[in-house]
């Protein structure tokens, strides 16, 4: 696999021994936009091929890092409008594919109990889903063998109707008692709210009851799971450069979700109408929610009421009007909240 096929899901590793982790599928010629992971550290606590790592959490830790050390990986993207954090192509060393990982996997056999999780959920998934092995992979620190013994398993399903049949066939296994597949528990969901609240400031009461109606975060034999659903490039329409975008500061809005079609997706999108700006001078077309991160999926659906707070940008597409849209989650602080109850998502 070469670096300029590289998505959603993919890892890269640099020639400076720094791994980051692909987001998006659109991405400049030149450079991946992906996010410092893994940085090299003789005290860290994972190692691989004889350097030790350390996990890098936090947005703001990543950049202090990457400004101080590593410039190369900090650029600025016109047709984003963005400062971001990308890896040059020519420093990529290695592209980390987690449905290779998982074809693999599936060859040689488990070499410890979380790679046994890990296969494990993948096979009820494609059993349940009914789906060829081609769609499903393995990400994160399991996929590039950094995992400890209590790292969750992180699943991808590629493909529109790969997600949507896995996504439909979660909600079924999570209503079936004898499946080996459940919610997170009370006390489980109170640890994933701590965990979440620093960057994103829900209520207790908000947190536990959007997650227990989602399918993405789930545990599988007890053992901490996130699944995600990302479609394949040639379905979506944008390409890179097809649309600008103008950064216009940090906004709260208040709308009426009106499509979820595109909800269970990372990213994900939401298009709304009868858009408020309750503490901020309003815009006008101010038409879709986007998220590029996982935790934003499934958040709200048709007919909700919800409030956000993000970056509000200017997309301008290439020959047609400009609109506006909320980007949620570049930042600590940002969420989406659906105020109005509905039923379950399926």
């Amino acid at each position: 696999m070469c670096a300029l096929m590289a998505i959603e899901g993919y890892a890269v590793e640099t020639t400076d021994d720094l791994i980051f982790t692909v987001k998006g599928l659109i991405h400049p010629p030149d450079r991946l936009v992906a996010y410092l992971r893994y940085l090299p550290d003789p005290k860290g606590d994972r190692e691989r091929k004889d350097l030790r790592y350390r996990r890098v959490y936090h947005f703001d830790e990543q950049q202090e890092i990457l400004e101080t050390d590593y410039p190369a990986y900090l650029a600025f993207e016109p047709v984003f409008g963005l400062r971001l954090q990308s890896v040059p192509r020519q420093l990529v060393r290695t592209v980390y594919d987690p449905c290779h990982y998982l074809a693999t996997l599936r060859d040689l056999g488990p070499s410890d109990l979380v790679e046994e999780r890990a296969l494990g959920l993948a096979e009820l998934l494609h059993t349940a889903g009914g789906i060829p092995w081609q769609h499903l992979g393995i990400s994160g620190s399991v996929m590039l063998g950094m995992h400890r013994q209590d790292s969750d398993v992180d699943l991808i399903v590629y493909g529109e109707a790969a997600g949507r049949t896995v996504h439909q066939a979660l909600h079924q296994l999570l209503n079936d008692p004898a499946a080996p597949i459940r919610r997170p528990s009370r006390a489980e969901l109170e640890a994933l709210h701590a965990e979440h609240q620093p960057d994103t400031p829900l209520s207790s009461a908000d947190f536990f009851r959007l997650q227990q109606r989602k399918v993405n975060e789930v545990r599988f034999r007890d053992w901490e799971c996130f699944i995600r659903f990302v479609k394949y490039p040639e379905e979506i329409q944008d390409q890179y450069g097809s649309h600008r975008f103008e950064p216009l500061g940090i906004t709260r809005i208040q709308a009426l979700v009106t499509d979820d079609q595109n909800a269970m997706f990372t990213p994900c999108r939401y298009a709304v109408s009868e858009v408020t700006f309750p503490h901020d001078p309003p815009v006008t077309g101010l038409r879709e929610i986007v998220s590029f991160r996982g935790r934003f999926t499934d958040q709200a659906g048709v007919g909700e009421r919800i409030v956000a707070m993000g970056s509000l940008e200017r997309v301008i597409p290439q020959g047609q009007p400009a609109y506006h849209r909320l980007v949620v989650g570049g930042q600590a602080g940002d969420y989406l909240l659906a105020k109005s109850p509905v039923a379950p998502f399926c």
